[in-house]
């Protein structure tokens, strides 16, 4: 029988999941997902959904989040949690009953450190931005080996050589090869889940101090204003692509799946990279607007930039953006995957012979 290989996947936004479903989708081994889904439609997943106990901090819990004493190989680790208790459990369980080949961890390093003590071989997802705090290496130094959802261009001058010979470079894995669209001279301004969303207000503003092109604002938008004629809110939707194959600009964040959109569609993107956790999304932005892929700005701009900064992202080269988006990225990475498991298959059937 066929060992499967699980998928650890972090609650924070809707990019995680997307991207195990698309990596998932193109193995040739059953899968298992492992994670906490709430408000995600996990009906079309291909494989196995495993909805683990939730281990986030509830309002009003009177455990102690063990940051005092907590060891330095860990992020999170509060003590007298009982639904970490029992999500670490049935991950546990679920290994001794699936006896997966590996297991990708997409991410967690407490979820990496913890597979490594139940001998199973991990594949690490590791993101933009200067990791280099104890926890990140251990689960770096834990894992059989990294995958780098970026592509090796945009590495960070701070990730140390050991890290970056683990790392396969799997690119944007997004929808695929680059494709150009005709568009309609639209603005499209993206908001994804793991964010705060935009302010009606600063939304109005700048649709406001660019009044000849339409604004169609996708995502969670809060608060109240009064809305020029040409700013369009549309909520969340099932599929941002068709917006951004029309737009002759994209405005958006720096989360990976954006970026990858964006590439894969070679759109002028003015990046607004959000507050995120190690730099990702500045240092990813940073590196675009390096390569000429991207206009970065740090935060929301004040009204009087909008014009400027819609001129510069004009002004782009979309074949730069192009560029980074590499046909086949999802074939390759899932082969990747493949192989390190068939590895790990050979090496468990030797151990045991």
């Amino acid at each position: 029988m066929t060992r499967p290989i699980g998928y650890y996947v972090h609650h924070q936004g809707a990019g995680h999941w997307h991207r195990a479903c698309a990596v998932a989708g193109a193995l040739d081994r059953p899968c298992a997902f492992l994670g906490t889904f709430a408000g995600l439609d996990t009906a079309g997943a291909p494989g196995t959904v495993i909805d683990l106990p939730d281990d986030r901090l509830a309002d009003g819990f009177d455990g102690q989040d063990g940051e005092a004493d907590r060891p330095l190989s860990f992020h999170y680790a509060p003590l007298g949690h009982s639904g970490l208790r029992a999500r670490m459990a049935r991950i546990a369980a679920w290994a001794a009953e699936a006896d997966p080949a590996l297991l990708v961890v997409d991410v967690s390093c407490e979820v990496a450190l913890f597979a490594r003590l139940l001998s199973l071989p991990t594949l690490v997802v590791r993101l933009a931005g200067t990791r280099t705090d104890p926890p990140h290496l251990e689960a770096f130094r834990s894992a059989d080996r990294l995958i780098a959802p970026f592509p090796e261009i945009l590495e960070s001058e701070t990730t140390s050589d050991w890290v970056r010979a683990k790392t396969h470079y799997a690119g944007f894995l997004g929808p695929g090869a680059p494709v150009r669209d005709g568009g309609d001279g639209s603005i499209a301004v993206v908001f994804g889940r793991g964010g705060a969303g935009g302010a009606l207000a600063d939304l109005a503003a700048a649709a406001r101090a660019v009044p000849d092109r339409d604004w169609h604002v996708l995502g969670p938008v809060t608060g109240e204003a009064v809305t020029p004629p040409n700013l369009h809110l549309h909520g969340w939707v099932p599929d941002v692509e068709p917006w951004i194959a029309r737009a002759a600009l994209v405005v958006g964040g720096a989360g990976d799946g954006v970026v990858a959109t964006v590439a894969a569609r070679s759109k002028r993107f003015v990046c607004l990279p959000e507050e995120r956790g190690y730099g990702e999304q500045i240092e990813k932005a940073r590196g675009l607007a390096r390569l000429g892929a991207a206009v970065m700005h740090e935060g929301w701009p004040d009204a009087s930039r909008w014009r400027t900064l819609v001129m510069e992202g004009l002004a782009l080269e979309p074949a730069r953006i192009g560029s980074l988006a590499e046909p086949g990225a999802l074939a390759r990475t899932a082969a990747f995957i493949a192989e390190r498991a068939a590895w790990w298959d050979r090496r468990g059937d030797a151990a045991q012979a």
